[in-house]
């Protein structure tokens, strides 16, 4: 199978994945708390905590990827969403709606990105990039197609009906494109090869801090990007502007990320994926220094260089491993490092929150410092030039 198309095929379902299960909430959560006689912060309760269980289910999944090959995990990731969203449409209270939530979050740990990353490194080896920002560009739209399709079908059909339309969508189209995907006899040379053994103690301990400082770097992204998703209208109007024109600014957010990785893909194809790292970490405390200093006339030039950060940054968690550690037990490693960062993401709305009701849009200091800190861990990391087969 052509690399092409095995992107097309992983894009596609991962954007289905992602809209009919990580940006459900955003459109039904309302609806939900209605019928089911609890607050909408209940709702996004029972979501916080689907997120945090995706953080212990990274290793073992990227273990399962590195094993048997991507597809079998991703169609069992299929089949999961579908109970889950089946589990939701029928809820009738909070137990069934924690239920419902429990197994989404079991199925997102399963098969949102990492396992994806990972399944194509073991595909593809160190010529992973290419397909891991081809699979990030096309996904980028996942809320574009997401939030109007759920819409639509709650319009239709109610949000019960809606959740039954993901589980037609989820079982009909995503689960048989998955099965498209090549098996687990596909494997490059270079992914197959055991990981490398420490000679001595002292290369283990460079390694482990390696795996540290890019969990750390990962964990500072990640968290802002969730604190400023829950966020960014509300900190834009803290910031001085008015609330059509704080919508507006906002809504530039997913632009923004696509076009970064459309940069990502073509003028930074054949960089060290370490220079797309500190682009990504730098664009966010340039942006919220920039908005905390002029104030509401930058807000959209703030969302503008926010959302490029958070968009190649999804990049960067696939490919700085793969540069720094190699394809060799790729997911099991990379589902590890990324562990910290799924755990603080999810708690990043309700903690950022309670600085922002502190300090308004000075809460936006806390994601500068981290991002900054984050840029300068990126200069202890030791990593080999790229080469022009990895850039391809």
């Amino acid at each position: 199978m052509s690399r092409r198309r095995t992107v097309l095929l992983l894009g596609t379902t991962q954007t289905l994945a992602w809209a009919g299960s990580y940006y459900l909430p955003a459109v039904l959560a309302a609806s939900m708390a209605r019928d089911l006689g609890v607050s909408v912060s209940f709702v996004f309760v029972a979501v916080s905590a689907a997120l945090l269980l995706t953080a212990v289910l990274g290793q073992p999944v990227g273990r399962a990827v590195d094993r048997r090959g991507g597809r079998v995990v991703l169609v069992a990731s299929n089949l999961v969403m579908v109970a889950g969203v089946l589990v939701l449409a029928l809820a009738q209270g909070p137990a069934t709606l924690l239920a419902a939530w429990a197994l989404l979050g079991l199925a997102m740990g399963m098969g949102l990105y990492d396992p994806a990353f990972a399944a194509l490194a073991r595909l593809y080896g160190r010529e992973a990039r290419g397909p891991i920002t081809g699979i990030t560009l096309l996904a980028g739209f996942a809320s574009t197609l997401g939030w109007p399709l759920t819409a639509a079908m709650e319009a239709w059909w109610g949000w019960r009906g809606a959740c039954l339309g993901w589980a037609a969508i989820h079982l009909l189209v995503s689960l048989p494109l998955n099965l498209l995907l090549p098996g687990a006899e596909h494997r490059a040379p270079d992914a197959a090869r055991p990981p490398p053994a420490s000679a001595d103690a002292k290369q283990a301990r460079d390694t482990r801090r390696q795996a540290w400082l890019m969990a750390f770097i990962f964990c500072a992204g990640a968290f802002s990007a969730a604190a400023l998703s829950a966020h960014l209208p509300g900190l834009l109007l803290a910031a001085g502007a008015a609330p059509a024109a704080a919508i507006a600014a906002a809504a530039l957010m997913g632009p923004a990320q696509v076009a970064a990785r459309a940069l990502e893909a073509t003028l930074l194809r054949r960089a060290h994926p370490l220079l797309s790292a500190k682009l990504a970490s730098i664009a966010h405390p340039l942006g919220a220094m920039l908005l905390l200093a002029v104030g509401a006339p930058v807000a959209a030039v703030f969302v503008l260089l926010h959302g490029a950060g958070n968009g190649v940054q999804t990049i960067v968690r696939g490919t700085l491993p793969l540069a720094v550690f190699g394809p060799a037990g790729y997911g099991a490693r990379q589902g590890m490092i990324v562990a910290p960062s799924r755990f603080f993401g999810a708690l990043a709305p309700a903690l950022f929150g309670m600085v922002v009701e502190a300090g308004g849009a000075q809460a936006l200091w806390l994601t500068v410092a981290l991002n900054l800190a984050a840029f300068m861990a990126l200069f202890f990391l030791r990593v080999a030039p790229a080469s022009p087969e990895a850039s391809r």
